[in-house]
């Protein structure tokens, strides 16, 4: 097994490890927020391979504390029996201010917390969340239809 790495460009400071595409086309994201993630070593250099998936990742609160569940970061090969589990919940680091207003907000509005990209940062591995409402069919079509208006409208120019 060759441990060959890919190359990922370094954009504002960020080296991105896994982004969910999936979640800008079925939610509407109305702000962002960073956040720091407790992950054990071999997590640490399974997620350096780049052996991520985030598609079917969010947030949950319980007892004040913020988790990631089904981030999927695979077993790293050269670890021996002190592996991790590949679809733990892991806890996300915020303030406290942070938590209590993402707290009100999923709660009062039906807003949901999504995660969005994970990534590098300065050496530590930082999660992007989101708090999406989601969307319904006819709001996807309408969004596909503006993205396609869009890129024809670019190459007409040219």
């Amino acid at each position: 097994m060759s441990r060959r790495k890919k190359k990922t460009p370094i954009v504002d400071g960020r080296k991105m490890i896994a982004k969910n595409r999936k979640v800008r086309h079925d939610f509407d994201i109305d702000e962002t927020l960073e956040a720091g993630v407790s992950l054990l070593g071999s997590e640490v250099k399974s997620a350096r391979d780049g052996r991520v998936s985030l598609v079917d990742a969010y947030a949950v609160i319980e007892n004040h504390e913020v988790w990631l569940v089904n981030a999927n970061i695979a077993q790293y090969p050269y670890s021996h029996q002190l592996n991790h589990e590949p679809r733990r919940r892991r806890k996300l680091l915020l303030n406290r201010r942070e938590i209590n207003r993402l707290a009100a907000k999923v709660r009062e509005k039906g807003f949901t917390i999504a995660v969005l990209s994970m990534y590098f940062k300065r050496g530590k591995i930082k999660v992007e969340i989101g708090l999406a409402r989601g969307r319904r069919a006819y709001d996807k079509r309408d969004a596909i239809r503006k993205k396609d208006e869009k890129r024809l409208a670019v190459t007409e120019k040219y």
